[in-house]
């Protein structure tokens, strides 16, 4: 690796290994920047912390616009904070992300949810894995990983300050100045500056950014479970389905895995990763749309015929209702015999072709009308933002306005559920950091 320094005017060249950095020669300090990091959420702590440790000469603030820093970070995956995932390789990482893959299939070379799992392991940050891959800390309490930001923050003499909403950027020379809303701003030059200011739900929001030049892609929500105020589904809260399949109907997007039924229609991880690959086409249908439900997992209606079939001839005398197939709810199970109109007491040996047709079809394509989105565990998670023409992934530098980086939901990079949000978020983070 090689650094360029400017030291005086005059040019140095260093080769360093790795990621190394030597500040110091002959006791004199030869890179003294002020570097601003925009947000203070897991993005913005993670850059912060990370440009300390490639810079550790270099003084480093913090701006956040509430008093409330890591909110998300604290309320995430229950409040047990899902760090990353354990998928083995960066295809089957990056097939997590709705946008954004492409891009993260790059930047996943420099550092990825491997890389991520040590560097909170370096920090003190015991970690736990669960069976589908989810990684949380060992306290499964997302206040660890909290603490762990503060205690480096405070390690670092990170400067965090509160109330101080950025609303401009100006370039002045070779510095970069922030405007901060209802304050001075005499002082706010730095060298380098940071966006991190996670997802933001409305575009008017992102103008500051928009004005500089960066193209702006309209955020809409991603990640929400489905409301169905006109279906009887609804009854059925708290049955949990392991591996369904659900279909956005008129759409190519279909994905697997736990439904569970709600008191407003459905969630869990299927529902909530179909909002999220069909977040824009949901938001053009403003929310008025039809789902399509295989209850059973199995992909082909021929093989599921089958085992109806093996069923009726082994069940001949037993009721309809009292054999469950599938190993079905039994709740469930009865909800889908009323739809089908099915007699009470009907048997598997008097179903018939009609009857067996009838049974596939609501096994494998149950339709349900959505109206409606709601938030997830209040976890808002969007699809849009900075758009990644405006950025050099490589860097994160932004193409528009050099000294200034981008990390984390601001940019128009989202994943589903299972850690990925986060991960992206400190990968962008980590490459930002290196200010190149």
């Amino acid at each position: 690796m090689q650094t360029i320094f400017y030291l005086d005017q005059h040019l140095v060249l260093f080769y360093l290994p790795g990621n190394t950095l030597l500040n110091f020669i002959s006791g004199k300090s030869l890179l003294k920047m002020k570097v601003a990091v925009i947000g203070a959420g897991a993005a913005g702590f993670f850059a912060a912390i990370c440009v300390k440790e490639n810079y550790p000469s270099a003084e480093v603030t913090i701006f956040e616009k509430s008093v409330n820093v890591l909110r998300k970070v604290k309320i995430s995956g229950g409040g047990r904070c899902n760090l990353t995932n354990t998928c083995k390789t960066h295809k089957e990482l990056c097939a997590a992300y709705p946008r954004g893959a492409n891009y993260l299939k790059k930047a996943f070379k420099t550092f990825d949810n491997h890389d991520a799992m040590q560097w909170f392991k370096n920090k003190g940050v015991k970690l736990t894995i669960q069976e589908d891959g989810c990684v949380f800390p060992a306290s499964q309490s997302s206040q660890t990983i909290i603490d762990c930001f503060f205690k480096s923050a405070e390690k670092f003499k990170i400067q965090i300050k509160t109330k101080s909403e950025i609303n401009a950027i100006i370039r002045v020379k070779d510095k970069l100045q922030l405007s901060i809303k209802n304050k001075s701003n005499s002082n706010n030059f730095f060298d380098k500056v940071i966006i991190a200011v996670g997802g933001i739900p409305h575009k008017d929001k992102l103008s500051w950014l928009e004005k500089i030049g960066h193209k702006i892609e309209p955020p809409v929500p991603s990640l929400f479970t489905f409301n169905m105020p006109d279906e009887a589904i609804k009854d059925l809260m708290g049955i949990v389905i392991e591996n369904a399949i659900v279909s956005l109907e008129g759409t190519k997007v279909k994905t697997s895995g736990p439904v569970l039924m709600t008191h407003w229609g459905m969630s869990g991880p299927a529902i909530l990763k179909a909002s999220a690959f069909g977040a824009r086409l949901l938001h053009e249908q403003q929310y008025d749309f039809r789902i399509h439900l295989n209850w059973t997992g199995i992909e082909k209606a021929e093989i599921i015929r089958k085992q109806i079939q093996t069923i009726m001839s082994e069940n001949a005398k037993k009721k309809v209702a009292n054999y469950r197939p599938f190993n079905l709810p039994d709740r469930l199970w009865r909800h889908l015999l009323q739809k089908t109109n099915f007699a009470a007491g009907q048997k598997w040996g008097e179903l018939g072709k009609k009857n067996l047709n009838r049974l596939v079809e609501v096994l494998t394509n149950d339709i349900y009308h959505v109206q409606g989105q709601s938030k997830f565990r209040e976890e808002f998670v969007t699809c849009g933002g900075v758009s990644l023409e405006s950025i050099n992934i490589k860097t994160m530098q932004s193409r528009i306005m050099p000294g200034l980086y981008f990390a984390g939901e601001i940019l128009d990079i989202d994943g589903i559920t299972g850690g990925f949000n986060f991960q992206a978020a400190w990968t962008t983070a980590f490459i930002a950091a290196k200010l190149q």
